[in-house]
C-alpha cells in the first residue's frame, strides 16, 4: 500500500508516453479512452457472466461432469449469440464439444481468429479451497473459483472486447466509425485440459473453420498484474509411463528384506538418475544446458510465484544456471506421480510393483520425438538390479516460438501497451499449448500471437484458483483495439 501513490504516477506518466508513441501506429488516444469506458462500464456483465460459467464443472473426459461440459457449451454459445457471433457446436472425435463461428471480412481486411477454453481442470481436493470451488467468490478485489483465469476469464474477455466494438459502432459519433473491423472467427473448445485431440481433429477434418491471417491465442498470460506480456515460447511435452516389477507379488518385510529387489526402490533409483547433484534434469544423450536470452526471471519473484517455502532452496541456487533457463529454455522432468503402496495404514511388505508418470517438458527447437527416444533409453540403460520394466509412450506435443519481429506481433504489443500504459515485455512460458503446431500446420500463413488474463497470483491447477479483474478488464481493451486497428 505504501507504493500505491508512486505507482500510480509513474502509470499516468507512462501511459501519456505510450498513447502519444502508438498515435502513429493507429492507436489513438481518443479511441483508448473509448473502448476503456465500455469495457469499464461492462463490469457487472463480465462478472455475471463468470460466476454462470465457474458454475459449470466442465471437466472433460469425466463420467459424472458430461451434463456440465455440454451445459458450458451451451451457455458460451448463448453469450456469443448475445455478443452478436453465432457459433455452431461440433461433435469431436473425444467426446467434446467444440465451438465455431465466423463473421466474414470486409474485402481487403484480415480474419482474426480469436481463442480460448471452456473446459477446466478438476477441483481436486475441496477441502483445500477456502470457498466452494464452482462458485464465483470475490475476496481482496480478486475473483475466485475453477476456471476464472483458465480459461473462463479469457472467454469472458473475448465477450468484453466484441461488446465494447459493438457498442461503439452504435454510437453516434463513433470513435471508431472509419476504421472497418477485420473478419472473425471464434474459437472455444472443450478438452483443452486433456490435450485437445477433439479439435485437433477438427482442423484436420474441417480446416475451413480455422482460415484466418491472425490467431490470438487467450490461454496464458502477463509477468505481473498490470504488466502487460506477450509469451513468445512454449514447451512441449514428451511423457512417459514408467512400470517396475521385481517380484511375483507382495513379500513380508521381515523375512526377505535386505536381498530380496524392491520395486519401489528400483524406481526411485532410475528416477533419480534423471537429475544431477544440482537437481538440474539430465538425460544421456539429451542437450540439457540451454540458456534464455529474454526478460529474466527473478528468483525472489519466483520463489514468491511458485509458492516456495522459507529456506527451501531453488533447483537453479546452486546449477549455474538462471530460473529462466531452467524454466523456458531447458528440458525438464518433472515426476507428476507415482502408484505404490501407500503410508497411510502401511503393510510391512516389500513392494513388488511401482508406477510412475514422467512429464518431460521440451524446450522450442527439440524434437520431442527425440526427446522421448532419449528418454526411454536412458531409463532402459539405468535399471538397476536387472529389474522388468515397461514404459508406455504418452502422446507427443510441440513447441512453439512465435515471430517476434513480425508486424502483427508488434502490432499487439502496441495495442497491449496502449491498454495498460507501460512497454509491453516478452517472457517465455514452461508450459505446452499443443494446438499451436496444430494450427501453424493447418493455417500455415497465420500469425500466432499469445496473451491473457493469467499471471502468476492466479494459481492455476491449484485449489483457489482466481483472476484479478483489472486484468480481464486490460486485456479486453488491448483486444478490443487490436481488432479496430489491425491492418490499418
Amino acid at each position: 500500500m505504501s507504493d500505491a501513490p508512486q505507482q500510480t504516477q509513474h502509470t499516468q506518466q507512462t501511459q501519456h508516453t505510450a498513447h502519444t508513441r502508438h498515435t502513429a501506429a493507429g492507436i489513438s488516444p481518443d479511441l483508448v479512452t473509448a473502448i476503456r469506458e465500455k469495457v469499464a462500464a461492462d463490469g457487472g456483465t463480465i462478472k455475471k457472466e463468470l460466476a454462470d460459467l465457474v458454475a459449470f464443472p466442465s471437466v472433460h473426459g469425466e463420467e459424472d461432469t458430461k451434463d456440465a461440459c455440454r451445459n458450458a457449451a451451451a451457455r458460451v454459445a448463448e453469450l456469443f449469440a448475445e455478443a452478436g457471433v453465432d457459433l455452431d457446436s461440433h461433435v469431436t472425435v473425444d467426446g467434446s464439444i467444440a465451438l465455431t463461428g465466423h463473421i466474414p471480412a470486409p474485402e481487403g481486411r484480415p480474419t482474426v481468429l480469436l481463442y480460448s477454453h471452456y473446459d477446466v481442470q478438476p477441483a481436486g481436493d475441496v477441502s483445500a479451497w477456502t470457498a466452494d470451488p464452482w462458485t464465483l467468490d470475490e475476496r481482496d478485489g480478486r475473483w475466485y473459483g475453477r476456471g476464472t483465469a483458465d480459461c473462463k476469464g479469457n472467454v469472458v474477455m473475448h465477450l468484453a472486447a466484441l461488446r465494447a466494438l459493438r457498442a461503439l459502432k452504435e454510437l453516434d459519433d463513433d470513435p471508431v466509425s472509419n476504421i472497418e473491423l477485420p473478419g472473425i472467427r471464434i474459437v472455444v473448445e472443450g478438452s483443452e485440459e486433456r490435450g485437445s485431440a477433439g479439435l485437433e481433429d477438427l482442423t484436420r477434418t474441417r480446416p475451413e473453420l480455422f482460415a484466418a491471417d491472425v490467431i490470438l491465442i487467450a490461454d496464458v498470460g502477463n509477468v505481473a498484474v498490470g504488466r502487460p506480456t506477450l509469451v513468445t515460447t512454449l514447451r512441449g511435452t514428451a511423457d512417459v509411463d514408467v512400470r517396475v516389477d521385481t517380484l511375483a507379488g507382495p513379500v513380508h518385510s521381515g523375512m526377505f528384506g535386505g536381498a530380496a529387489p524392491d520395486a519401489l526402490a528400483a524406481l526411485m533409483r532410475l528416477l533419480d538418475s534423471l537429475r544431477d547433484d544440482d537437481g538440474v534434469t539430465r538425460i544421456d544423450g539429451l542437450d540439457c544446458d540451454q540458456t534464455w536470452e529474454g526478460l529474466g526471471y527473478d528468483a525472489e519473484t519466483f520463489r514468491s510465484d511458485a509458492g516456495v517455502l522459507d529456506g527451501v532452496g531453488l533447483v537453479s541456487d546452486g546449477a549455474g544456471a538462471s530460473v529462466a533457463d531452467l524454466t523456458w529454455a531447458r528440458p525438464a522432468l518433472i515426476v507428476t506421480g507415482i502408484d505404490c503402496p501407500p503410508a497411510t495404514n502401511a503393510v510391512n511388505a516389500i513392494p513388488s510393483t511401482a508406477t510412475a508418470h514422467l512429464n518431460l517438458r521440451v524446450p522450442p527447437g527439440m524434437d520431442p520425438k527425440e526427446a522421448q527416444d532419449k528418454l526411454v533409453a536412458h531409463l532402459e540403460s539405468h535399471v538397476p538390479w536387472n529389474a522388468r520394466v515397461e514404459i508406455t509412450r504418452d502422446v507427443l506435443a510441440s513447441s512453439f516460438s512465435a515471430d517476434v519481429e513480425g508486424d502483427v506481433v508488434k502490432h499487439v504489443e502496441a495495442c497491449l501497451a496502449a491498454s495498460y500504459g507501460r512497454e509491453t515485455e516478452r517472457m517465455g512460458e514452461g508450459a505446452s499449448i499443443p494446438l499451436c503446431a496444430t494450427l501453424l500446420e493447418a493455417v500455415p500463413g497465420a500469425d500466432i500471437v499469445l496473451y491473457g488474463v493469467e499471471e502468476p497470483q492466479c494459481r492455476i491447477h491449484s485449489s483457489d484458483e482466481s483472476v484479478d479483474p483489472r486484468e480481464i478488464r486490460d486485456i479486453a481493451v488491448a483486444e478490443a483495439l487490436i481488432l479496430a486497428t489491425i491492418g490499418r
